[in-house]
């Protein structure tokens, strides 16, 4: 595991446990999409990152209600 996938985890393992769950779905769906190394982004999918990392930050977060509506259309 590289220095920078380790020190994620250690910090998703101290958030919330549905906190952690979400951020593990977007991991993944990342992961399935291939879209391993931050370098084989476009420029738009870079900036949708960048942003919501910045609304993350502020705690703009989507209701747990909405989420668990996402998840349950997705089958998740």
């Amino acid at each position: 595991m590289t220095k920078i996938l380790d020190k994620a985890i250690a910090k998703v393992r101290a958030l919330p446990a549905e906190e952690q769950d979400v951020l593990g779905a977007v991991l993944l769906a990342l992961a399935d999409e291939e879209l391993t190394r931050v370098g084989e982004l476009d420029d738009e999918t870079r900036a949708a990152v960048r942003e919501g990392v910045e609304q993350a930050r502020r705690g703009a977060f989507v209701p747990d209600e909405e989420i668990e509506a996402l998840w349950q259309r997705l089958g998740l």
